[in-house]
């Protein structure tokens, strides 16, 4: 038997990205190549990262990740999208104000320690240089946002917030200005930093800033205007 044919009885093949997760050698299997990616991601960026780098640090054969992956961008894409099956859940800290502090708060802490933020910071990078890449980072991001919208939700029903608000767009705002510094401008985030950012959105969300007539695009406004 050759190695081909070898490495495809070793181990069957994965699901799908986002599909049921798992179990047993194919589990421990793509546990091991997402270990090795973001490992390469953190240690030499996308651009250096190989199939024999993750092959040789994950120990599986290259034929099994060529076959199942295709290649580092799928190898990426799949890392992206186990990383997005874990348990995580937005704060519950009993007030819209704790809840987006706490958000805010844990941007930062995840970018804080330079060997925490390199893998993350990495997958950012990557998307830039890679459609596949940058398709399944916004998929992780749009999962966590739907988790966090039920932030908002708790605070409509407590008073918070007006009947309306656009959860979504709330807890993107909590990040965006944190994002920003971290990865455009590339100034550093502090605590301070993230407390300003959730006071900010705080305060848009109370005056009803982020209700549907106050996000209707500019055209419409224009055109409902009275002449």
């Amino acid at each position: 038997m050759n190695e081909s044919q070898r490495a495809s009885t070793e181990a069957p093949t994965a699901p799908a990205p986002g599909s049921r997760r798992p179990g047993g050698r194919t589990a421990r299997t793509r546990a091991a190549v997402r270990d090795a990616v973001l490992t390469g991601l953190a240690e030499h960026g996308y651009p250096a990262l190989t199939v024999d780098y993750v092959a040789e640090h994950s120990g599986v054969h290259k034929t099994t990740l060529y076959r199942r992956w295709g290649g580092v961008e799928g190898m990426v894409a799949d890392a992206l999208a186990l990383a997005g099956e874990d348990e995580w859940t937005a704060p519950d800290t009993g007030s819209l104000a704790g809840d987006l502090r706490t958000l805010a708060h844990e941007v930062v802490d995840a970018f804080a320690d330079p060997g925490q933020a390199a893998a993350p910071t990495a997958f950012v990078a990557a998307a830039f240089q890679s459609a596949e890449a940058a398709a399944s980072l916004r998929g992780f991001y749009e999962e966590r946002f739907r988790r966090c919208e039920s932030v908002v939700d708790r605070a409509v029903a407590r008073g918070e917030a007006p009947a309306g608000t656009d959860a979504g767009a709330v807890v993107r705002a909590v990040s965006a200005p944190l994002f920003l510094r971290l990865f455009v401008t590339r100034e550093p985030v502090d605590t301070a930093i993230a407390d300003q950012a959730a006071r900010t959105v705080l305060a848009a969300v109370e005056a009803g800033a982020f209700t549907p007539e106050n996000t209707a695009p500019a055209a419409e406004a224009s055109n409902d205007a009275p002449a």
